[in-house]
């Protein structure tokens, strides 16, 4: 274990808490092919936010090294591949980073050499499609030469309590011996614990069904909040009156985005309709969901009529941008849908986030999102969609109207609000 040297590939939300992590007790390089970002971290910063600015120089100071030259990695034996594994614009499973890393890796890997993969997939990607890559780019042999494992991430983007050393870890390899060799690794630093998978198929699935599983619930509970408002009924009361029962499943309506929960059902989806199964339960959860923006905007302009606002031309104010509370993360954000459902009605529309970078927001959505809460403007209505503690406490009384409507996705305005899923 003394001689394990570890590079984690892909720097993002997932791979630079785990290199971090890793520095603590063994030689570790970080790489990224993006020079802004390796540049940004040896400054001591994260702009993710996932590491603190005191965390980061510390492990700056112990040795850890950020680099997007590949001849930086080549004395490494342990790589870790934490790349996004995103959908394109049809859902499907979108590759490309995962190859582009593997081949990387191909690169740069010995004889003897690891390779463990986090990085959400379907079961046999690991072996069916990355490690081939890695075979073409490496003249070597998988299993004689070098060896693989799986160990899916595990890490909840904006979470201070359940860091990654706190969140029990799933581990496998491609031979028994191996399994035990990466588990063992890991072991080291996961002071949750970890769980042996069989095989590596095993755990790839097991990741994939993880958020799949939230994924239909919150569907769930989604379809509930459309037919109890239907109904006359706070769908809120509805669920703190189940929760009594002990076994009752806590979750909650929303808009369901991100990099994961969002994204990994599409995965498991498209493996299932590879065997000749068409997954049912889980594509019709995903289209609940993802119909949830246009159906908070429809809800929000029949409010709106019902109150005798005008809809064209109106004000509306959006607070919240991010795909989940108190994060600066962007990705798969389902606000935008909000957005592009109210465009429709002619409505002039504030963002007000004081978490997401405006630049980010402008180039990957083209919306003007501001940090500052617009102050001294009055709008026709406004719409909480995220979560973020800021919000919490927030005294909307100066930014409405007598007339206007609030609208609440996330429960933070009970009592003052005319609508909520």
């Amino acid at each position: 274990m003394n001689d394990v040297k570890i590079c984690v590939i892909g720097l993002g939300y997932v791979g630079l808490p785990l290199a971090r992590l890793f520095s603590t007790k063994y030689e570790t390089v970080g790489f990224d092919m993006n020079r802004q970002r390796v540049a940004e971290l040896m400054t001591g910063h994260d702009s993710t936010l996932e590491v603190s600015d005191e965390l980061l120089q510390s492990a700056l100071d112990g040795g850890f090294v950020c680099t997007s030259d590949i001849d930086d990695i080549r004395s490494c034996n342990f790589y870790i591949v934490a790349v996004p594994t995103p959908v394109d614009k049809n859902n499907n499973p979108d590759l490309k980073p995962l190859y582009g890393a593997s081949m990387t890796v191909g690169k740069v890997i010995s004889k003897g050499d690891v390779v463990v993969y986090e990085s959400t997939v379907y079961p046999g990607v690991t072996e069916d499609e990355c490690i081939p890559v890695v075979e073409k780019n490496s003249g070597l042999k998988y299993n004689e030469d070098f060896f693989a494992g799986y160990s899916p991430e595990r890490i909840n983007p904006g979470d201070k309590e359940h860091t990654v050393e706190k969140i029990k870890k799933v581990t496998s390899g491609s031979t028994p011996e191996i399994g035990r060799f990466v588990n063992k690794v890991y072991a080291s630093v996961i002071t949750a614990g970890t769980h042996l998978a069989p095989t590596i198929k095993v755990a790839e699935a097991a990741k994939v069904i993880e958020n799949s599983q939230r994924d239909i619930n919150i569907a769930f509970v989604n379809e509930l909040s459309k037919i109890f408002t239907r109904m006359g009924i706070d769908t809120q009361d509805v669920l703190e009156a189940a929760s009594t029962k002990w076994n009752f499943l806590p979750f909650k309506p929303g808009l369901v985005g991100g990099h994961c929960i969002g994204v990994d059902p599409y995965y498991l989806a498209q493996c299932a309709q590879r065997c000749g199964y068409n997954p049912e339960i889980i594509l019709a959860g995903r289209r609940m969901n993802d119909g949830m923006g246009e159906y908070v905007a429809n809800q929000v302009v029949k409010l709106m009529l019902k109150k005798g606002v005008q809809v064209l031309g109106s004000e509306i104010l959006i607070l919240g941008f991010t795909f989940k509370e108190n994060c600066p993360d962007v990705r798969n954000t389902k606000v935008i849908d909000i957005c592009k459902a109210l465009t429709e009605y002619n409505v002039n529309i504030s963002v007000y986030d004081p978490w997401a970078a405006p630049e980010i927001v402008k180039r990957e959505y083209g919306i003007e999102l501001t940090n500052e809460l617009p102050i001294g403007k009055r709008f026709d209505a406004v719409i909480l969609s995220v979560a973020h503690t800021e919000f919490k406490n927030l005294d909307i009384t100066p930014l409405v109207k007598p007339e206007s409507v609030v609208y609440d996705v996330k429960w933070l305005l009970r009592d003052k609000c005319d609508g909520k899923l």
